[in-house]
Parts: C-alpha cells; sequence; structure tokens
C-alpha cells in the first residue's frame, strides 16, 4: 500500500492465466478459482486509456502519485472539477482518462472519463451497483459492461473467452483491448489481488514510442 498524505496509488492489476497480452514483467495470477467463489462477478471492457483517480477537493493524478501534467490531461482534469465536491470526503473515484489515443483510435466512447472504481474513506472498493449509483449521481459514465451474473466454474470463464467475449467484438463499434473482471461485491485495498483481474489482447502496444511523446491526437464521443 502506497500512501502520500491521503493520496493512494492505484495497485498493477494481475493478468488472467490465459491472458495473451501478459508480457515478462507483467504480473499474473496462479489461480482463478477464486473468481469461482464469488456471488457475482461484473466483466467490463478493459479501456486503452490513461489511469485517472480524482478526490473531492479537485486533487487528480495519473497512475504515479505526482503525475507531471500533460495537456492530454487537462480535460478529465476540466470533467472533474464539476463534480468533484459532490463526492464524500476521504473518497475517490478511478477512472480511464479517454481523451488522447494511445493504441486503439476510438470514435465511439461515451465520455473522456469513464469510471471503473469508486473508494470510500476507509479505502474500500464499492460494490459496482453503488459504483453505478454513485457514477450516475456525479453526472459521469462507467467503463462499458460486457458480462454481470455468476461464474462458477473454469469452464464457464472459457466459455466467456471463446464466444460471449468475441460476439461482443464482433458487434463493438471501436477496437477491444481486452477486459477486466471483478467481484461485483465491495473488497478493501489490500485484497485487490484476490478480487480483480485483466485479459488484454496480443500484441496490444503496436508503437515503438510511448504515447506521451507522440501528437496528441485526440479520440471522439460516439
Amino acid at each position: 500500500l502506497v500512501i502520500v498524505s491521503d493520496r493512494i496509488k492505484y495497485f498493477r492489476t494481475h493478468h488472467l492465466i490465459d491472458s495473451p497480452g501478459c508480457l515478462n514483467d507483467d504480473k499474473q495470477l496462479s489461480s482463478e478459482d477464486h473468481f469461482f467463489n464469488m456471488e457475482e462477478v461484473v466483466i467490463t471492457e478493459k479501456m486503452d486509456g490513461e489511469n485517472f483517480t480524482g478526490y473531492n477537493d479537485g486533487y487528480t493524478h495519473a497512475r504515479s502519485l505526482d503525475s507531471n501534467n500533460h495537456p492530454s490531461r487537462n480535460y478529465a482534469k476540466a470533467i472533474w472539477k464539476k463534480v468533484c465536491h459532490d463526492l464524500p470526503k476521504g473518497w475517490r473515484v478511478c477512472a480511464e482518462n479517454m481523451y488522447a489515443k494511445h493504441s486503439i483510435h476510438y470514435s465511439h466512447i461515451k465520455s473522456y472519463l469513464l469510471v471503473f472504481s469508486i473508494w470510500d474513506d476507509t479505502n474500500t472498493c464499492l460494490d459496482w451497483d453503488t459504483t453505478e449509483l454513485w457514477t450516475n449521481l456525479l453526472g459521469l459514465k462507467t467503463v462499458p459492461v460486457i458480462f454481470k451474473g455468476k461464474l462458477a466454474s473454469k469452464e464457464q470463464l472459457s466459455s466467456f473467452i471463446q464466444t460471449t467475449y468475441p460476439e461482443y467484438i464482433s458487434k463493438a463499434t471501436d477496437q477491444v483491448e481486452g477486459f477486466v473482471i471483478r467481484n461485483s461485491a465491495g473488497f478493501s485495498y489490500d485484497e485487490s489481488e484476490l478480487n480483480i483481474a485483466k485479459y488484454v489482447r496480443p500484441n496490444h502496444v503496436q508503437t515503438d514510442s510511448h504515447w506521451l511523446t507522440q501528437a496528441i491526437v485526440p479520440n471522439k464521443i460516439g
């Protein structure tokens, strides 16, 4: 747990065992059995954006707590400044800053700021239904939901990867980076590894230079 004052860095999400985009320096689960014991999971689209965390005093940062300013962050900061005072003190919203193109150029996103989790003043991630409720109250949008329900076995997860997920990709108006699976129930920061994981497409990063050093190409609201 990395805390500077009341600012908290978002953790590195582990890859699922079969995630084709898992690289040598990535973290990967050794078992997925804990997901099959959950009453309900929610699977959302993994967006190709930049990590964003916002607090009720208006402060924001990317994954690094001392993120330098970058023009691609200005729009998300402006969105947050308008709504931050409605968030309880000590809470934080974690989202994808979708303004700038990284490896995928989106043309049909719902917003330049897409929420994927909200944390309260005990450093607990809210359950998904409450996350959606607070996101709506703040006038924001969540990342797209692909599936919400019970996954009771590795076979069911494999079926999702082989059938439901490809069907979702085939109907999507933009390229899809991957998906994130998480416990629909709330969980503590220290137990994040046991409650959330990701699946990323192969060869996701397709440029030699980092997007921060490239000319900004805005994604499009669709």
